[in-house]
């Protein structure tokens, strides 16, 4: 068989609950749905991170983004590249291995502008950009630089912005989260999902009949702030804008299944489904309608929590998965730079992917098979660690290292905090995960031994720099 097609579909701030197929009750996912009917659905699938440029760095790369640049928080807008020069992505080894590549959506891993002034903003956007997308193994991107709230407002094609950033765009209302700066004019939010799913879905059409296989990352904007659905799904999911684009994403899919099946190639196309971090969810979603963006985590986006990190991960290939199946195995978005190498069966170099294990044999083998991951390393938002390992989730640190929700009001309802950390609280969290998936009881003080233990292994794959065992070697 032919080298597959592969198509990376990564959302903004869907949460485990977000989907029909996952849950969800208040509204349908159809297309998502039958996405999991014909493929498999990932039960305990984390990101890297709770938050969006570190877990997107880890999908990219297959490395911890904490080992890197940054160790906290996020990238803006105008910020530089976080990228190493030299470094192998995904696009980079299968562009390597003959596959044509595009990035469309949303970048969020910083690139470098053509500066002007001392401030950050001060860019001269009629000069091309440097170390962005085509730097890193695309052969083409259209997209934004960050979250649809961030400036510059404006689309980028390869390395030149589409028109010129130059009249402000006042900041959204304080519960959609926007912020000012410059747009360029005639700029929409509600336009943005629609124009990536055309440019998408004309790759796919112009790449299909191609003598190359492609390789298509698709980060969407939605379901982040702005919440803004374009006019055809206002008011469709009946609970809110947030649902609302849910249920464009789930259109956009439709679409793209579609297209597959009419130009042949759907048998042998991977298309991988998931969300960089938790949900960030719309109040009245909870309060009013009853729909649990978390589906019954703890915790929300930014949070070490599993709300924060636990995600949808949808996985079809008809000529290779088994339709219908469901995986309870830990896996990590880190974990596709080297799946991909087991498909193509090309070897990684020992300096690339130090944290992606291959998810192959699980992915292709029948439910219930060996254990693929051993562990997986969690970052919130703050940069607090967590250590997930078999039944038990331990984390360095107190409280969930998230936003200060106190100080937050989303559509006029107080944002409160899960629990704030009190004098005596443990300086640690331990949680057993088989019977407490809702980490509402932290035995960390009554497993002294297991702690030290947890505490240890992650202190020494820290120090490791890697937790992909090097070739012909074993990491202890």
């Amino acid at each position: 068989m032919s080298k597959p097609n592969m198509i990376y579909i990564i959302t903004d701030d869907l949460g485990y609950g977000d989907l029909s197929c996952y849950g969800a009750t208040q509204f349908q996912t159809p297309n998502l749905d039958k996405l999991a009917e014909q493929g498999r659905l990932y039960r305990d699938a984390h990101a890297s991170s709770a938050v969006c440029t570190p877990s997107r760095y880890g999908v990219m790369t297959g490395r911890y983004c904490w080992r890197g640049k940054i160790q906290s928080g996020v990238l803006h807008g105008h910020d530089g590249t976080l990228m190493e020069e030299g470094r192998m992505t995904v696009p980079s080894y299968l562009r390597d291995n003959g596959y044509v590549t595009a990035c469309i959506g949303k970048w969020h891993l910083g690139m470098d502008w053509e500066r002007i002034g001392p401030a950050v903003s001060d860019v001269d956007y009629s000069k091309p950009i440097q170390n962005g997308p085509l730097s890193f193994g695309f052969d083409y991107y259209y997209g934004i630089s960050a979250s649809l709230d961030m400036p510059p407002y404006c689309f980028i094609e390869n390395d030149r912005t589409v028109g010129i950033p130059s009249e402000p765009k006042d900041p959204e209302d304080f519960s959609q989260r926007g912020r000012g700066g410059l747009m360029v004019p005639g700029w929409r939010d509600e336009d943005v999902h629609p124009v990536l799913a055309g440019k998408a879905l004309q790759f796919i059409a112009e790449s299909s009949g191609g003598d190359r296989p492609f390789f298509l990352y698709l980060p969407l904007t939605g379901p982040h702030t702005p919440w803004s659905p374009s006019e055809a799904f206002k008011g469709k999911s009946g609970i809110g804008p947030r649902a609302d684009l849910i249920l464009e994403i789930d259109d956009t899919i439709g679409q793209m299944m579609k297209l597959l099946e009419e130009r042949g190639i759907a048998d042998n196309t991977i298309i991988a489904f998931t969300s960089d971090n938790g949900a960030d969810p719309f109040r009245e979603e909870i309060t009013v309608h009853g729909h649990d963006p978390s589906g019954g985590l703890r915790g929300q986006k930014a949070d070490i929590w599993e709300g924060g990190h636990r995600v949808p991960l949808i996985v079809s290939w008809p000529a290779k998965v088994r339709p219908g199946t469901i995986s309870d195995e830990l896996v990590c978005l880190t974990d596709w730079l080297a799946t991909c190498a087991s498909i193509i069966g090309v070897p990684l170099p020992d300096d690339a992917g130090e944290d992606s294990i291959d998810m192959l044999p699980d992915l292709t083998a029948e439910e219930g098979t060996r254990p693929i991951r051993e562990s997986v390393i969690l970052q919130a938002y703050d940069g607090m660690l967590g250590l997930r390992k078999g039944d038990w989730k331990y984390v360095r640190g107190a409280g969930g290292g998230g936003f200060d929700q106190s100080k937050r009001t989303i559509i006029g309802i107080p944002h409160t905090s899960d629990r704030e950390i009190l004098p005596g609280d443990p300086a640690e969290q331990l949680y057993r995960m088989s019977s407490d998936r809702s980490e509402s009881s932290n035995v960390s003080m009554e497993q002294p031994q297991l702690i030290s233990e947890l505490r240890g292994e992650l202190e020494t794959m820290i120090e490791a720099g890697r937790t992909r065992a090097k070739s012909g070697e074993q990491l202890s």
